[in-house]
C-alpha cells in the first residue's frame, strides 16, 4: 500500500454489524484520507442530519404543546393540578436527560413487554426515533412549561379587563390580547429552550438512531478518522443553530412591531 493510500471499510455496513476496523491514516488533521473519507460519507452524514432535524422538530412541537398545557395547569385554580404540574416539572427537570432517555427506552421495553405477556399479544418493539421523540419532548415541555407561565404572568391584566370592557369573548380575550402578547414575552425563553434542545437531540445515539452523531462515530470508528468526523458534527450543529437564531430573531421583530423598549 502506498503512503498516500487509504483503507476504508464499505458504507453502509452490513445490517447488525460494526464497522470493520480498517484505515491506515494518521490522527492529523487536515490530509489527504481525512477529506476523501468525509467526501465520501458525506451523504451518510446529511442523511443523519435530516434524521437530526426530524427528532428536533417533532420534539419541540410536543415540548411546546406539553409547555401551553402545562403552563395552564399550573395556573388554574384547582390545586391538585397544580401540584401533579409541579411533580412534572420538578422530575423532568431534576433527572439527567441520558438518564431519562435510557429509562424510557429500555424500561419501557421492559413494562410494554409485561403487558404484552399479560394479554397475549404479539411482541412489540419501541422504535428509537419514537423513544427520542417522547422523551426529549416530555423533558423541554417542562422548561417550556415554565416560560410560559411567566409569559402569562408578564401580560398586563389591564389590557384583558379592556377586551372584556369592548364585549370580547373570553376565547377573543386569548386569541386577540393574551396570546400575541404572552408570546412576545415567551420568544427569548422559547429561543433559549429550542437550542438547547436541538443539542441535546444527539443522545438519542445512545439508543441506536442513526443521527449524525451516531454515523459521525461508525464513520470515524472505520475510517480512523474520528476528528474529522465528529468536526463536521459541529459544523452542522452550528449551521442549524445559527440558521435557528436568524429565525428567531425575525420572530423577535414581528412581535415586537409598534412596542417601544424602555431605556433604563
Amino acid at each position: 500500500m502506498g503512503r498516500g493510500s487509504c483503507v476504508r471499510a464499505p458504507w453502509p455496513p452490513s445490517s447488525g454489524r460494526a464497522f470493520s476496523r480498517a484505515g491506515a491514516c494518521a490522527f492529523t488533521f487536515p490530509n489527504r484520507c481525512a477529506m476523501d473519507a468525509l467526501i465520501e460519507y458525506s451523504p451518510s452524514l446529511l442523511a443523519g442530519a435530516w434524521v437530526t432535524l426530524k427528532v428536533a422538530l417533532m420534539s419541540v412541537l410536543l415540548a411546546l404543546a406539553t409547555g401551553l398545557i402545562g403552563a395552564a395547569c399550573k395556573l388554574s385554580g384547582f390545586l391538585p393540578l397544580r401540584l401533579w404540574t409541579m411533580l412534572y416539572t420538578t422530575v423532568m427537570r431534576g433527572v439527567p436527560d441520558l438518564v431519562m432517555m435510557l429509562l424510557v427506552f429500555y424500561g419501557g421495553q421492559v413494562l410494554l413487554n409485561v403487558v404484552i405477556d399479560h394479554f397475549g399479544w404479539d411482541f412489540i418493539e419501541i422504535d428509537p426515533f419514537v423513544a427520542g421523540v417522547l422523551t426529549i419532548g416530555l423533558i423541554f415541555g417542562a422548561y417550556f412549561t415554565e416560560t410560559f407561565r411567566g409569559a402569562f404572568l408578564a401580560v398586563s391584566a389591564g389590557q384583558l379587563e379592556a377586551g372584556r370592557a369592548y364585549g370580547m369573548s373570553a376565547w377573543q380575550v386569548f386569541r386577540r390580547i393574551l396570546f400575541p402578547q404572552m408570546l412576545r414575552f415567551a420568544l427569548p425563553g422559547i429561543g433559549n429552550n429550542w437550542l438547547v434542545l436541538l443539542k441535546s437531540t444527539a443522545i438519542v445515539s445512545m439508543i441506536g438512531l442513526s443521527d449524525m452523531t451516531r454515523i459521525a462515530d461508525q464513520a470515524g470508528r472505520s475510517t480512523h478518522q474520528p476528528f474529522t468526523f465528529y468536526l463536521a458534527v459541529c459544523v452542522l450543529y452550528l449551521a442549524m443553530t445559527a440558521l435557528s437564531s436568524y429565525g428567531l430573531g425575525l420572530l423577535m421583530r414581528h412581535y415586537s412591531a409598534g412596542v417601544r423598549e424602555t431605556q433604563v
